[in-house]
């Protein structure tokens, strides 16, 4: 399934002859593209280039199609599925240099921007605008990155995923022809709706030049609050009985007593070693008091006790600080590990069961981790920490997730709440989706892509 093909000298020649020093086929270069921040050893393409424009990828593509040799996008290289492993060779077109703001419509809330552009990016050149763009996945990944794995994070509660916030795409099919699906209209009925095909792709039908994104105001008043439980499951009835009674919450994150211990060690903290959430509530100064006072009368029910609030951003940011640094904090505790991720997400009265009976397992296995959780929407993360020259180790993390991942279908969730596919759940996607629906996207993927160029191995096998 995953052979390499090598790459025609012809083909090699003709990179370097149309995109000259912007080809580059150097082994540090070729390492850094082939590699991304998952459990997975690097599988470098065969050369690198760096694209500026639409007709930059739409050239490079077309020979691609011509020799049938592989395309990997490259955003930041920031996924955490072994999405951009060139695990057949070809080419990785980097789009970090195709990173401009298009256009910006603030009186109709939508920005178009260049796939390289990143989320930090974005609001740092709309902050005058008083308008941002919600979708925070951690870390500074490029929107189309974001895009092509339907991410998500920490806002998705409250402003929901790249799925729901993509109006339109610019795309590069498979035989080179640059594609526009979308409009800027907040809706449609026009066709088929190739968006959202695209969108959660992962590079295997097309590659994102361009996106158009919903933004929104900017909050008149924002608040922050972390608090202290007494167990992971008086935290999430919390969080349930939050969600249940209507409470427009922005933000609603996780963090287990364990990963409170590596986060106080990491940051010099003082934090109590139990369950905590951290919340934070978007709109104006009334209704924030009021989301507040309601969502904090609800944890003192389930024994929250010791909230702490912040109104300034740099209060909010010492408040956020345990769950921005919980990655690093784990990754350090044990030097030279690598985290395995999952990703768990189910509807939100599964939760705490879930959580409860995966935590148990975790606990018995005597591996390390760190756990957080995007609660509000039902979706989580362990962290299995692995020495990489350990392969009993690689090989209990991946156990531990298959239980994981069974227990969350058993559930009627997903073995991906935002991570995406990648190499590493095609076969959770078969459980999943069951082979008819996923003969049908190969189906889709063979209509679309009939070489199978378009990062190829990726998602399901063709």
């Amino acid at each position: 399934m995953n052979a390499h093909r090598p790459m025609p000298d012809a083909m090699l020649q003709a990179l370097r002859d149309r995109f000259g020093d912007r080809c580059s086929t150097a082994q540090a270069v070729r390492d850094q593209h082939g590699r991304d921040e998952s459990a997975y050893d690097a599988a470098p393409p065969d050369a690198v280039v760096f694209c500026e424009s639409n007709e930059d990828v739409i050239d490079a593509v077309k020979l691609a199609d011509r020799h049938e040799v592989p395309v990997i996008p490259f955003g930041v290289g920031s996924s955490l599925e072994g999405h951009l492993l060139a695990v057949q060779g070809g080419i990785s077109l980097d789009l970090s240099r195709m990173n401009r703001v298009l256009r910006v419509n603030a009186e109709d809330l939508t920005v178009t921007v260049q796939a390289g552009v990143t989320r930090t990016q974005l609001n740092r050149e709309i902050r005058d605008t008083g308008l941002f763009f919600p979708i925070d996945p951690g870390a500074d990944a490029s929107l189309g990155g974001m895009a092509a794995t339907r991410a998500s994070g920490t806002n998705a509660v409250r402003y929901g995923t790249m799925r729901e916030n993509v109006l339109g795409l610019g795309v590069v099919t498979a035989s080179g022809e640059w594609i526009h699906t979308g409009t800027r209209a907040r809706k449609s009925a026009a066709g088929y709706d190739l968006t959202r095909l695209f969108v959660g792709s992962e590079g295997t039908l097309g590659v994102m030049t361009e996106v158009t994104l919903k933004l929104y105001p900017l909050p008149e008043a924002v608040s922050a609050a972390i608090c202290h439980f007494p167990s992971i499951d008086a935290a999430v009835q919390t969080t349930i009985m939050t969600i249940q009674m209507g409470v427009p919450i922005a933000r609603v994150e996780l963090v287990d007593a364990n990963t409170v211990g590596l986060v106080n060690r990491h940051s010099g903290l003082g934090l109590a070693e139990r369950p905590m959430l951290l919340m934070e509530f978007h709109g104006s100064p009334a209704s924030v008091a009021e989301q507040a006072q309601t969502v904090q009368d609800i944890a003192a029910e389930h024994g929250g006790e010791a909230f702490e609030w912040a109104s300034t951003p740099e209060e909010r940011t010492r408040l956020w600080t345990a769950r921005h640094h919980a990655y690093f904090a784990a990754i350090q505790s044990r030097p030279g590990c690598r985290a395995m991720s999952t990703d768990a997400c189910v509807p939100i009265s599964r939760l705490a069961e879930l959580i409860a009976e995966s935590v148990a397992d975790v606990d018995a296995s005597g591996l390390p981790y760190f756990l957080v959780g995007h609660v509000g929407d039902g979706n989580f993360h362990f962290g299995y920490l692995i020495d990489p020259d350990q392969p009993a180790e690689r090989e209990l993390a991946e156990v531990l997730n298959h239980r994981l991942v069974e227990r969350t279908l058993r559930m009627e969730g997903t073995c991906s709440g935002e991570h995406g596919v990648g190499l590493h759940k095609m076969g959770f996607l078969l459980d999943e989706a069951g082979a008819g629906a996923v003969g049908l996207m190969r189906a889709i993927k063979q209509a679309l892509d009939p070489k199978d160029i378009m990062n190829p191995g990726k998602i399901f096998a063709v």
